[in-house]
């Protein structure tokens, strides 16, 4: 089966842009290149795309900023960074918000291509079987269609990222479920640096969780993390 290959770059510098979209065409993508976020999201909603590349340092509204529209709208369109913002806390920030990758300029065009088209087949090739829609876990009702966590009338939503760990982690309740397993699995990737926005994601989950006592998420160091329900 053929790869996907239509993609959107938001890139608001005009030679960068230029270069990229004339690079990436002539490896067989179809490429959008959009210069202004705000006009992004607006072809997103008429037009399909398999990849989304982002540029950080925009004006009007910045990169991470419309990382959190796409994946608010658009919770399965992976999305990656291309940017000269390579700080850690930068880095982090990227995968905090949904991103599948983050990528520091300047890049050699013939990485990105390699990097784009392992993304794009690992998505094609992945079938995920038959999901339950809800998960009962501890007092909690956990609609996974709405991302909602639902306990005594108090409803909490979550993001897309942190309802595909919980139902990870729900899943597989009181088994060790390995960090480069998870990431794996939601990232794509097995790094540091996912494995940091990990550990984030858990902190949320655990805050979520923290009204049923009989609830934990147990760090098992240097191994991963096991969801455990005192069910006595």
């Amino acid at each position: 089966m053929e790869i996907p290959k239509n993609i959107l770059i938001v890139e608001d510098d005009r030679s960068l842009g230029y270069l990229l979209r004339e690079y990436l065409g002539m490896k067989g993508f179809e490429v959008t290149w959009i210069q202004k976020p705000v006009e992004a999201l607006q072809v997103m909603r008429t037009r399909a795309f398999n990849l989304v590349i982002l540029d950080v340092m925009m004006p009007g509204m910045d990169g991470f900023s419309l990382g959190r529209e796409i994946k608010a709208e658009f919770p399965e369109l992976p999305f990656i960074f291309l940017t000269a913002k390579s700080l850690k806390v930068d880095v982090l920030k990227g995968f905090s918000v949904g991103a599948t990758d983050y990528l520091k300029k300047p890049i050699d065009e013939e990485e990105l291509v390699v990097r784009i088209e392992a993304l794009l087949s690992r998505i094609q090739k992945t079938e995920r079987p038959a999901q339950p829609k809800s998960l009962q876990i501890g007092e909690y009702f956990f609609d996974i269609e709405k991302q909602m966590l639902k306990r005594n009338g108090e409803e909490t939503h979550l993001t897309s990222r942190e309802s595909e760990l919980l139902q990870f982690l729900a899943i597989r309740e009181n088994r060790l479920c390995p960090h480069s397993e998870i990431l794996k699995a939601l990232w794509g990737q097995n790094d540091y640096f996912k494995k940091k926005s990990l550990n984030v994601f858990i902190t949320h989950l655990r805050k979520y969780l923290k009204a049923d006592p009989s609830i934990r998420i147990d760090n098992i160091h240097g191994q991963g993390f096991i969801l455990k329900i005192n069910k006595s």
